[in-house]
């Protein structure tokens, strides 16, 4: 299971910057890929054998790192090879065929490529789940496209955007596996409700404190064409069962700080 953590489920668009956020998040992602690539190879040859010590773990670990980080690129049995072959020459010292540098901006063009094909497949096979769901008895489709089912009915208060929410959650895919979960882990989390992705801002609003409720949240209520890779593929519907713990007023500091998202990012003027 991959564990997100509540800092990387808060809301990722903001306002005028959030086209600048996204391209110098994308900058750093391939600088920080090649760099580790390069260190990989320099220190692994290529005949190592089933990792035996806790040193080869370490590295054969970084390897299935780096494998997902190119999950981004989806990339061919063919695809890899070249890769590979580039990764070799690197280690070996080798005149290069094509320098880094030089294809840093096709390579950007690539990784935007591939990730917006995975983007409308995810958004297909999502078409049937959204729609059962929907249809699921107690369901509730609200305007912006939340899929909301309360699963225990809560007593207590009901928070608003600019409040601080304490929860424990689990988050899916759409084919049941668990990518983050604070129950797992056995540590509720608190965080401002208007902070994060459109789908939690918008469902937890809907709950009471000792309630708990299942959010189906289409991608453009969670992470968008973007994604949040390696581990949310853009066009990613999310799940989130969610238990509402605790609900207290923000700081007078914070609270205008922590106003809510609209349900749907606003367009760029």
């Amino acid at each position: 299971m991959y564990r997100i953590g509540i800092d990387q489920i808060r809301y990722l668009y903001n306002g005028k910057n959030k086209h600048k956020k996204i391209i110098v998040k994308e900058r750093r992602i391939m600088r920080k890929i090649i760099i580790a690539v390069v260190v990989l190879l320099m220190a692994v040859p290529v005949w190592a054998a089933q990792p035996q010590t806790e040193d080869q773990k370490t590295l054969y670990a970084l390897g299935a790192i780096l494998a997902k980080q190119l999950s981004v690129f989806n990339l061919s049995v063919d695809e890899y090879n070249f890769v590979q072959q580039g990764m070799l020459d690197v280690a070996a010292g080798k005149t290069l065929a094509a320098e880094p540098d030089a294809y840093m901006q096709k390579i950007n063009a690539l990784a935007q490529t591939r990730m917006q094909a995975a983007a409308v497949k995810q958004k297909e096979l999502a078409k049937p789940y959204l729609e059962n769901a929907a249809k699921e008895e107690g369901a509730k489709k609200t305007a912006s496209g939340l899929i909301y089912k309360e699963m225990i009915a809560g007593k207590g208060p009901q928070p608003k955007a600019t409040d601080i929410v304490k929860v424990n959650y689990t988050g899916s895919f759409i084919d049941g596996k668990v990518f983050d979960s604070s129950v797992q882990r056995g540590q509720p989390v608190e965080f401002p409700l208007g902070q994060v992705i459109p789908c939690w801002t918008e469902g937890v609003s809907m709950m009471k404190v000792g309630g708990k409720a299942k959010l189906v949240c289409p991608s453009e209520l969670a992470y968008g064409d973007q994604g949040k890779p390696p581990i949310i593929t853009g066009g990613s519907t999310l799940i989130f069962e969610v238990e509402l713990l605790d609900v207290k007023a923000a700081p007078a500091t914070d609270a205008k700080k922590s106003k809510a998202p609209a349900a749907k990012p606003k367009a760029k003027k």
